[in-house]
């Protein structure tokens, strides 16, 4: 394929390749019917995520824990900004119980941004890795954290609980910071991640960005760069979809070519796992990963 055919796709025409994927209803339904009943929500649901009812079916779904009102506001996200309700301390024991009853292998736990609280919620997040280990031994768990306002006792508290995976995600480029992620910043991001790979070596760190936001292919590959010096294993990215006309518009949607292209690279430059293309999302694929990790490290012990 041609540069010129790799060309930006004008974002007014959505592309063949990113038509919706078919969704099992009867799936959604049944995961639906759970968490309503624990009042929790998972933000495979409240994003509409693409491959929801594939990670359901694979024995993974993301909880959205602290509420769904968040104290920023990204331009990328549609989640409520404003000032959110005080936290529900059985809300890891409800998280736990969910999980159990959905049957769940790989527990992903997320949350909105909660700059109100001293900790940042580090230490709710602490609480939920609990529960679950008591409540869902055999699974796996993965949390996807704010930054804490970098805050390294807060890092150290969550990264201390000895999750899975500890995700945190860089969303986007340096240069889009100031438009895409108002209130964070690239450098205290990265340094979250470096400071948690150094503190737990044997955690598995993990983090991803959008494109189709008006990056450079340079760019991504710089950002590539630094997550592997902040010593992190595992990168996603995924194209940009925006949620409502309130939302940043599309600058471009990017063809699958130059996703391959990225996860080549990503390969060259020492990620473990490099998860690209159009649907992928924070936690797309997540336990896979996990059981490559664990089948390479027994056949290395052999």
């Amino acid at each position: 394929m041609t540069m010129a055919d790799r060309r930006a796709i004008p974002p007014t025409r959505l592309p063949s390749f990113l038509r919706e994927k078919k969704i099992n209803l009867r799936t959604l339904h049944d995961i639906k019917t759970v968490m309503r009943d624990r009042i929790l929500a998972t933000v495979c649901e409240e994003a509409k995520c693409p491959n929801r009812t594939e990670c359901f079916s694979h024995g993974t779904a993301t909880f959205l824990a602290m509420g769904d009102v968040c104290t920023r506001s990204c331009g990328f996200c549609e989640i409520a900004k404003g000032r959110p309700r005080p936290l529900d301390p059985d809300e890891p024991e409800k998280i736990a119980d969910a999980a159990r009853g959905l049957g769940l292998r790989h527990v992903v736990v997320t949350s909105v941004d909660r700059d109100d609280l001293s900790d940042g919620g580090a230490l709710h997040f602490v609480r939920i890795i609990e529960a679950l280990r008591k409540n869902l031994p055999g699974a796996t768990i993965e949390v996807l954290t704010p930054d804490f306002r970098g805050d390294p006792q807060a890092a150290d508290l969550v990264a201390d609980a000895r999750p899975d995976i500890f995700n945190h995600n860089l969303e986007t480029v340096p240069r889009l910071y100031r438009r895409v992620r108002a209130g964070s910043d690239y450098r205290r991001s990265l340094s979250l991640l470096a400071r948690v790979k150094n503190r737990r070596m044997e955690l598995t760190t993990k983090s991803g960005i959008m494109v189709g936001l008006g990056e450079t292919r340079t760019e991504v590959l710089e950002v590539m760069d630094d997550m592997r010096s902040a010593g992190v294993d595992i990168m996603t990215i995924g194209q940009y979809l925006r949620p409502s006309r309130d939302r940043l518009p599309v600058v471009e949607y990017v063809h699958p070519d130059r996703f391959r292209e990225f996860e080549s690279a990503g390969r060259g430059k020492g990620f473990r796992h490099v998860f690209a293309g159009p649907f992928v999302r924070s936690s797309y694929r997540a336990e896979e990963a996990l059981w490559d990790s664990s089948k390479t490290a027994g056949n290395q012990t052999a």
